[in-house]
């Protein structure tokens, strides 16, 4: 019986303290899933407070990380910001690019497809909280405003001008208004994000029906089957 507490007190020895156990598993943590967690925490603490009152201490907690964690992988607020949008809108631009470039798909059919991915991919999901968010702080803070420019939207409009263009040369646009401002495109996308966010539980948008409609004013005649 002697011999045999003094093994189990040998192995309790040997064994090291819980809370290096616990770093020992956080550490076996993937640095991408880790990176993803501080960007999914990032996300809740800016939509709910705003950029200027979000604090990073907040974010790390969320994450389930130590804020020296948090610094390893981003090293100020506005790093972190422009690390979220790149990884929220990367996926959805490459998609919108894929589809406008595709030489077989008519330029009407791209549109629709363009509209699609944005209702699903976008308002569908968290990401609209990032678009929200610029539109609140943007004026507050004209560096992530044009950050936002430069990665989102000059990307968006340099592929809806060259779809817009495509439609014109082949007659499927009733003039060439989007082709010179490819702002119009976007126009309703951007209204049902903010309709969303202000009205949805007063008076939902038919959003659908809001693109068939736009849809039908760009190309200057209803789509085959429908009103």
């Amino acid at each position: 019986m002697a011999k045999a507490g003094q093994r189990r007190a040998a192995r309790r020895q040997e064994r090291p303290p819980k809370r290096l156990r616990k770093l020992a598993r956080a550490r076996k943590v993937e640095p991408e899933t880790r990176r993803q967690a501080i960007l999914d925490a990032a996300l809740h603490v800016f939509a709910e407070r705003g950029f200027e009152a979000a604090r990073l201490d907040d974010v790390a907690a969320r994450a389930g990380v130590a804020k020296g964690t948090l610094y390893l992988y981003f090293q100020s607020k506005e790093a972190l910001f422009e690390a979220l949008i790149r990884s929220a809108v990367t996926p959805v631009i490459e998609q919108f690019g894929k589809v406008a470039a595709a030489p077989d798909i008519p330029p009407v059919k791209a549109l629709e497809a363009l509209f699609a991915i944005f209702e699903k991919d976008v308002l569908g999901t968290r990401r609209k909280l990032l678009l929200r968010l610029i539109i609140a702080e943007g004026p507050r803070f004209p560096a992530l405003a044009r950050f936002y420019h430069d990665e989102v939207v000059t990307r968006g409009l340099g592929l809806m001008r060259a779809l817009a263009e495509r439609a014109v040369r082949q007659g499927e646009f009733a003039t060439d208004a989007a082709a010179r401002y490819p702002q119009l495109v976007v126009a309703p996308l951007i209204v049902a994000v903010i309709w969303d966010g202000l009205f949805a539980d007063i008076d939902p948008l038919d959003v659908a029906g809001l693109l068939r409609a736009h849809r039908q004013a760009l190309t200057g005649r209803p789509r085959k089957g429908s009103s």
